[in-house]
């Protein structure tokens, strides 16, 4: 049996509380006890006593097999790494007298990221003069935006930071599935056109 405190688990001989609430290897609750028994009958079983609620009274303890249990909460841990979506933000910059060819490159490189999943920065940024005439940038920045709304939403809206202004864009489907949700109107249900008054018929 191992003699050590790993992790944030006290184990066999660490746990020097005078009383525990045991459980056994197969989750049977064995009751309180002294841990000097706990540990005589983690010994018998050939299996370390490991204390996982320190903060209950009494503690609780339970015969496991240390090594094993280790590894389990190791692969979880990892399995739920695998699930966490890493979510970068990739940047585009723009200029206030961008030509329509480079908007198009821009915008295209902006639908490679976003169909990776990432969020996209828009940025125009002002040089000299060119800090008197914010709202092009704004123009320029809800075109982008407007552009790419069969593959995006703004998820910040355009604002100034320094001498850029600013949007932030993300994937549709990480809003939802948004129209695709919507459900079919029943034609049958849509109101029906009045018939005609004869007199006016004529």
């Amino acid at each position: 049996m191992e003699v050590s405190v790993i992790s944030d688990y006290m184990i066999n001989e660490q746990i020097r509380d005078r009383e525990v609430r045991l459980i056994g290897e197969d989750g049977q609750q064995l009751g309180i006890m002294s841990s000097r028994e706990a540990m005589r009958m983690a010994r018998e079983a050939n299996l370390d006593l490991v204390k996982i609620a320190p903060g209950a009274r009494p503690p609780v303890c339970k015969i496991i097999d240390y090594g094993k249990f280790r590894y389990e909460q190791a692969r979880k841990d990892k399995e739920a790494k695998k699930k966490q979506r890493i979510i970068d933000v990739k940047e585009i910059r723009l200029s206030p007298n961008i030509d329509e060819n480079d908007l198009n490159t821009k915008a295209n490189h902006a639908r490679k990221f976003l169909a990776a999943g990432n969020k996209v920065k828009v940025a125009v940024r002002f040089r000299g003069r060119e800090m008197t005439r914010t709202s092009i940038g704004r123009t320029i920045l809800e075109e982008f935006a407007q552009n790419m709304s069969d593959v995006a939403v703004i998820d910040k809206q355009p604002k100034m930071e320094g001498r850029s202004m600013v949007m932030f864009l993300m994937p549709v489907s990480a809003k939802g599935s948004g129209s695709k949700g919507q459900k079919k109107k029943n034609p049958d249900s849509a109101p029906k056109a009045k018939a005609p008054d004869k007199d006016q018929a004529e």
